[in-house]
């Protein structure tokens, strides 16, 4: 360009610019050609078929029993009744004493107990919550507590193991009567097992509760036809329960004369193999994963 006319010179620099930019849009529009039939030819020779199964992703779930110990606290919680806990290495007395149960009861002898020291026990039931309950809120009314948590008992079988779980639920107030307690489980069992179960209560036995009484529902698995499950009863056990003993309200701290109230205790366990139609307790403590995924 040096040699060029100045006149010229000018006309051959811009044609000559014209002609690089015209070449650099010519050779990008090359490479991108050339990229995309390198992207076509990539895509054909790795074609993904996406009816194969993707990778497993293995994640945790709750455990069922706590799924329904959860399911049935919140249950209790909905008729107005608060959590509450107690220690499970318990004293002797909160476990049997206070329970209506003196050292020379034969109520001991239905309970295999672990005893640590001749003071000390694990304890055999959440029962020992309620008394703990009632010194706390002695001379407060109402009372309305339930108790989760673990037991400890000597047996193990298919359908018994040395710990399992209960819920213990305790209501005090003036003139709580039989008839609540019936309301109240009746209309817990429905919520559990739905509208259509049918609910009888049974005379029984419990050191803590006068009178007392065992709760069925028709079997879930006949309905109430009569199966292996049931004994062709056409009924499953799933609570006891009572009006609370005058030596029990005593020892927590209120006067029998002026209040009453109900009690009533299940295992979680129990429960759950209703609800879930699972035939050996050791299920659920035998962290096979095949089995707990399925909750």
């Amino acid at each position: 360009l040096k040699d060029i006319d100045p006149v010229e010179r000018a006309v051959v620099g811009q044609a000559s610019n014209r002609l690089k930019d015209d070449l650099e849009q010519l050779i990008e529009a090359k490479l991108k050609e050339f990229r995309d039939q390198e992207l076509r030819s990539r895509l054909l020779l790795e074609k993904i078929d996406v009816t194969l199964p993707g990778k497993t992703v293995l994640s945790g779930t709750r455990h069922p029993l706590y799924l329904v110990m959860e399911e049935l606290e919140n249950i209790f919680l909905g008729f107005g009744f608060q959590i509450v806990e107690g220690p499970e290495v318990e004293l002797d007395y909160y476990n049997f004493e206070a329970l209506n149960m003196p050292p020379d009861h034969p109520a001991r002898d239905m309970q295999d107990s672990f005893y640590i020291t001749n003071e000390l026990v694990l304890r055999t039931h959440t029962s020992p919550g309620q008394i703990r309950a009632m010194e706390k809120f002695c001379p407060n009314l109402p009372v309305k507590i339930v108790i989760p948590g673990k037991v400890y008992r000597r047996d193990d079988d298919a359908t018994h193991s040395p710990m399992f779980h209960q819920i213990e639920g305790l209501y005090i107030g003036e003139g709580v009567t039989f008839a609540d307690l019936k309301g109240t489980l009746m209309r817990f069992a429905r919520q559990v097992f739905g509208p259509e179960v049918n609910v009888r209560f049974r005379p029984s036995y419990f050191p803590f509760t006068e009178p007392s009484a065992e709760m069925d529902v028709s079997c879930v698995m006949c309905g109430g036809s009569g199966c292996r499950t049931c004994s062709d009863t056409g009924w499953l056990e799933i609570l006891g329960s009572g009006m609370v003993h005058p030596n029990v309200l005593k020892a927590g701290g209120y006067d029998p004369e002026q209040v009453t109230g109900f009690a009533f205790g299940m295992g979680v366990e129990r429960i759950a193999m209703l609800k879930y139609s699972i035939d050996d307790l050791r299920l659920f403590f035998d962290n096979d994963l095949r089995f707990l995924s399925q909750f």
